[in-house]
């Protein structure tokens, strides 16, 4: 009998096997085309498609992109810098949130939960969010409205109160009251020591959501100097659109021929590849965290 297990075993974990290596796959080839095509002369895009090697080699779409060095280099530092400020205020007050509304000794708590969550099902509005921001608190043109409006994230906070509550057992705490330990020492010593499986989960969550922000600038700004990444892009593509779609409605060459869809390669690929290498940093960590923080409610 556990012959014939060991044979059902075996053949279970192929056949897992075989469809993780081609979900992998599947995965992997979009991304894989992605840069073969900004290495791809864009003549070549139009009359062959994409190809996983590029027939004709070519760095034209990385050479339109870079044409302006400063300007794409001033957007990459604005991204940067609302990325990791964003990212680490908003693990301060998450973590913090979480541990609180996770207290048992915490009153309010319920209450607070409740209106946390009602605000993951409705909303005040985008008229009433512009002008909150742009009239009353003045934050147009601003490093500030860049990072503000994503450091407390409803889903985030219930998360991270779930996982504290799961990871961080009561004892703990209450036997560092006895040895004279207050909320804050209890906090950074133990709290944050236990919860890093669940901070490595948020914190990549946020980390994604600044890095591929452009809303927020389309919104609320108009220096071009505060442009992120994401938006400094979006406007390269549409005014390469535009270029191409005058020329064409007009019968004359606009500056040559422009390398449309090798260029909108070249951008996908400056966009998603820093944020790419820090996925492996965090991804020991993420499925324990978010499997962990979802158990309990």
């Amino acid at each position: 009998m556990k012959i014939k297990d060991d044979k059902y075993t075996g053949l279970f974990h192929g056949i897992a096997y075989s469809v993780i290596i081609m979900a992998t796959a599947a995965c992997l080839f979009p991304f894989l085309l992605v840069i073969s095509a900004s290495f791809t002369q864009n003549e070549s895009i139009l009359k062959d498609g994409f190809h996983l090697i590029p027939k004709v080699f070519s760095l034209e779409g990385y050479r339109l992109v870079f044409r302006f060095p400063e300007h794409i280099l001033r957007a990459y530092g604005v991204t940067a810098f609302t990325t990791v400020v964003g990212t680490l205020l908003g693990l301060l007050f998450i973590t913090m949130a979480g541990y609180v509304l996770q207290r048992k000794d915490f009153k309010y708590r319920n209450g607070f939960s409740f209106f946390i969550y009602f605000t993951t099902l409705f909303g005040g509005g985008l008229v009433p969010w512009y002008i909150l921001l742009t009239k009353h608190l003045k934050l147009t043109d601003t490093y500030t409205v860049l990072i503000f409006p994503g450091l407390m994230t409803p889903f985030l906070i219930i998360l991270m109160k779930n996982f504290i509550r799961s990871a961080v057992p009561d004892e703990i705490i209450e036997s560092a009251k006895i040895d004279g330990a207050n909320d804050f020492k209890i906090y950074y010593r133990i709290v944050l020591q236990l919860s890093m499986p669940g901070i490595a989960t948020v914190g990549l969550f946020l980390a994604l959501a600044y890095w591929n922000d452009w809303f927020l600038s389309s919104l609320f700004i108009n220096n071009q100097d505060l442009y992120q990444l994401q938006f400094y892009l979006y406007n390269v593509i549409n005014t390469i659109q535009f270029i191409n779609q005058l020329g064409a409605g007009t019968g004359v060459s606009l500056g040559g021929d422009i390398p449309t869809e090798s260029t909108k390669m070249a951008m996908a690929i400056i966009a998603t590849g820093p944020i790419v290498f820090l996925y492996p940093f965090v991804q020991r960590y993420f499925v324990r965290g978010l499997t962990i923080g979802a158990v309990k409610g």
